[in-house]
């Protein structure tokens, strides 16, 4: 989130897309209701009628995989009627910025950018330059007219996104939609607010990035970016996702979002090099040139006294990615398959269910020698040996299992969607013979530290070498018990040697206090450069709990910690104008005032952009300082797949093409394919359906309220099972009858890939849509089930097996919100 979850209740608008808040994320509806109350609209769209559109002002019907076409009308609805916060886009996005002369749209080469090469599958993006002056400086039309100007171009982009394209291609009525466009986009003034709440309904398909990229530019048209009632706002699905992510639980990043070094860069230098951004815009801070202070840091907490000049600083200890390699989910399990691992640590998680494609994951485990399962129970991926369609004489894979100990049996931080870092205390021992994940870790690591030690072997110092200064050591030298708090402060950082700053003397085995004390020469040590400040001197921030609140709008400054230094919305000197003064005097984030900001803790100390007699600071900094240029990026490249978004079909669809004016691509022209078309006699677990008859509904998967992730928590607490005891398929009452399936009935769901059991709903909740002319029936299910409990399968398995190997190319996320099925009454 770029804003928190209290913020919520400064909206004036809110739409709810890609989400069903009320029943996953139904806490976050306690601070829509208080902006409701204060004269908020809230909007929800979806496929679905779910409790989250029971409590809209407007509800809107979309079929799955259509939000770009739906958001690309809104931004024609802006551009086209002047709604945008005009001076807001002037001074905090790159709409002003001049491109290069043969930079393309989409529209002008049938559907592709510039620089597509259809062998590769891939972009040449030295075409998505801006135009620079003499000095390196991009070139910029304050007016916003010239031709070339990224404001001029958004517009001539989506100027083919008229409401009856986007209403054939979404399903989405007309009227609905002009209701919809006029009330979010009347917040495009300095006194109004709205904000955006997303999930996985935006995130899994093969535009998710782009998906949020097109909302986030909608915001940044509106003004509604740093202000508060405002933001782009995921809604992570666990309550440590976030923290989880801060903490490089992705292969392609370090702690605190720092890159994963690749093979060619072959020093320390290089490295930080090839990662440190380099601007000669004048009001730019360019805060990423920071980056090798982070990155030796980093180092240092990872090699202690180990990380050294002359080693560059244990550098070549860290291992290193192919250039060319993606080690994401999708790629991970397709090397599983084809017999590359030997082994699999499966650590709090139930690929076996949570995967797409879900007979090619277990397939693929199948290959394994071993695999260990930690989790608090077993479940369908410890247990895939004697699961469906395998035969356990024929699995070699050995299994062990290891329980590890619930949230409510370990102390530490959890860091939530609104980037709140927030301490919990231990409130039972862990029972039976489970353990902490720090404990199992530090088993784990002394036992591989020992045999290196013993018995030699490749490569030892990235483990032999590692500093673990976590607790009391016994006579073999073995941490005795994981401390929390020492991982927490080593998470912050040290200073490692006495070190003066600004004429201060920080003393050696001090915590740092920010990360703006972060040094690049091995002086300081951080774990996540983020979270540096999080645990100093002073203690704990974390555990804070102070209901006070000075700001008045839910800031709240002193309960628990935000990253980062504890600011509550990214991008805040976006809130007020150039002068410092605040768009919302009602609402400030942030203001100006006798020489120094105050409110929010803000993006930099900086003076405002002007001083009083309306002259330029030269002092000041752009608002947005991690972009390189200072500003915003309506205009983006960098991304795989277009510097806009621009719509595309999912991979399974009911169409043949696409159809935005003057696009022949159907799919992303740079999707990751796994898999063939679908034929009846080359039948597999890597083939997708397109727009075959045996397949003729779009199908999605979706979260209850009573079940958690694949359900491994809640399958086994009783009550829970018994509100929602077994696999559902949720469809409309007149595709019920056109099948002639009744409430209640088994129906057999099944894809090109596979097949899964269910309960029929029949149920006025889902409507059949009417795309380009055709009626198009979607139904649903959940993800939530497996054959290994209850035990024998009763309750159904997962409806991963139905869902195909495809994603985003940007982040590699499945496409599982929208593939291709067909139903049968049992």
């Amino acid at each position: 989130m770029t804003n928190h979850w209290i913020d919520l209740q400064n909206s004036d608008v809110i739409l709810i897309m890609g989400s069903n808040a009320a029943e996953n994320h139904p806490v976050s509806f306690r601070w829509i209701s208080k902006a409701r109350e204060h004269g908020a609209t809230l909007i929800h769209v979806d496929p679905r009628y779910t409790r989250t559109s029971s409590q809209a002002d407007y509800y809107a019907p979309l079929r799955s995989g259509s939000d770009i076409a739906v958001l690309g009308g809104m931004i024609k609805y802006i551009l086209d009627n002047n709604l945008e916060h005009e001076e807001y886009v002037r001074l905090y996005t790159n709409a002003t910025f001049i491109l290069n002369e043969d930079f393309q749209l989409p529209a002008e080469l049938d559907g592709v950018f510039s620089g597509y090469d259809p062998e590769t599958r891939s972009y040449d993006q030295s075409t998505w330059a801006f135009a620079k002056d003499e000095n390196g400086v991009i070139r910029k039309d304050p007016s916003m007219q010239h031709p070339r100007c990224v404001y001029q171009l958004l517009k001539k982009h989506y100027s083919r996104y008229d409401l009856d394209t986007v209403s054939d291609i979404s399903g989405t009525p007309k009227e609905l939609l002009r209701t919809i466009y006029r009330t979010y986009t009347a917040t495009g003034k300095p006194d109004k607010a709205a904000t955006i709440m997303y999930a996985m309904g935006w995130t899994q398909h093969t535009v998710g990035t782009q998906n949020i990229r097109t909302m986030a530019i909608v915001q940044l048209l509106l003004g509604n970016i740093g202000v508060a009632g405002g933001g782009v706002n995921a809604l992570r699905g666990e309550s440590n996702v976030q923290g989880s992510t801060d903490h490089c639980l992705l292969f392609h990043i370090l702690p605190g979002y720092l890159k994963t070094p690749k093979a060619s860069q072959q020093s320390l230098q290089a490295y930080n090099d090839a990662y440190t951004p380099t601007t000669n815009e004048p009001l730019s801070a360019n805060w990423w040139n920071n980056y090798p202070k982070y990155s030796v840091s980093l180092l240092k907490a990872h090699y202690g006294e180990q990380a050294t000049v002359d080693n560059e600083f244990g550098y070549h200890w860290l291992p290193k990615l192919e250039d060319d390699q993606n080690a994401s989910w999708l790629m991970l399990f397709d090397e599983m398959h084809k017999g590359t691992f030997q082994g699999f640590f499966a650590w709090g998680q139930n690929p076996a269910c949570s995967g797409s494609n879900a007979n090619k994951v277990r397939e693929a485990l199948a290959n394994l020698d071993w695999m260990v399962n930690v989790n608090l129970f077993d479940n369908e991926t410890g247990s895939f040996w004697r699961g469906p369609n395998l035969d356990p004489e024929k699995v070699q894979t050995e299994v062990f299992f290891l329980p590890c100990a619930s949230f409510v049996e370990k102390e530490g931080s959890i860091t939530n969607s609104g980037r709140w870092a927030q301490w919990r205390y231990k409130a039972i021992e862990p029972q039976g013979k489970s353990m902490p994940d720090s404990e199992i870790m530090n088993e784990l690591y002394f036992r591989v530290k020992s045999l290196y030690e013993k018995e030699g072997g490749a490569n030892p110092d990235p483990i032999t070498k590692l500093s673990w200064e976590y607790g009391e050591r016994d006579s073999q030298g073995k941490v005795k018990e994981m401390d929390t708090h020492l991982l927490a402060k080593e998470i912050n950082g040290y200073f490692m040697r006495d070190t003066v700053i600004d004429g201060k003397t920080y003393k050696k085995g001090t915590l740092v206090p920010s990360f703006a004390y972060l040094q690049a020469d091995g002086a300081t040590s951080s774990g996540n450069w983020l979270y540096c400040n999080s645990y100093t001197e002073e203690g704990n921030k974390m555990a804070r709990r102070s209901l006070k609140d000075p700001s008045g709008i839910g800031l709240y400054p002193k309960w628990a910690w935000c990253w980062p230094v504890n600011r509550r919305i990214l991008y805040n000197r976006a809130s007020v104008d150039a002068y410092g003064r605040p768009w919302d005097l009602e609402q400030p984030v942030i203001q100006w005032d006798r020489g120094q900001w105050v409110g929010d803790v803000p993006d930099g100390g900086w003076p405002p952009l002007k001083n009083p007699g309306g002259s330029e600071n030269e002092n000041s900094r752009k608002a947005f300082i991690m972009k390189p240029a200072g500003v915003a990026s309506i205009f983006g490249p960098g991304r795989p797949d277009g510097p806009f978004p621009e719509y595309y079909e999912p991979l399974e669809s009911p169409l043949t093409m696409n159809p935005i004016p003057k696009n022949s691509q159907r799919v992303n022209p740079v999707l990751p394919f796994f898999c063939s078309p679908y034929e009846e006699q080359k039948k597999g677990l890597d083939v997708f359906a397109l727009a075959a008859p045996r397949f003729p509904y779009i199908c999605s998967t979706y979260r209850v309220t009573e079940h958690w992730q694949t359900g491994v928590l809640t399958r086994h607490v009783p009550w829970l099972l018994e509100l929602m005891p077994t696999l559902i398929l949720e469809m409309s009452e007149e595709l019920g009858e056109l099948k002639g399936i009744r409430d209640g009935d088994r129906v057999e769901v099944e894809s090109a890939r596979g097949r899964v059991e269910a309960v029929a709903v029949v149920t006025s909740r889902l409507q059949p849509f009417r795309i380009m002319g055709q009626k198009i029936h979607q139904v649903g299910t959940l993800w939530c089930f497996g054959w290994q409990y209850p035990e024998g399968g009763q309750a159904g398995d997962s409806a991963n097996l139905l869902t195909s190997t495809t994603g985003c190319p940007n982040t590699l996320i499945p496409e599982t919100k929208v593939f291709m099925v067909n139903v049968q009454k049992i």
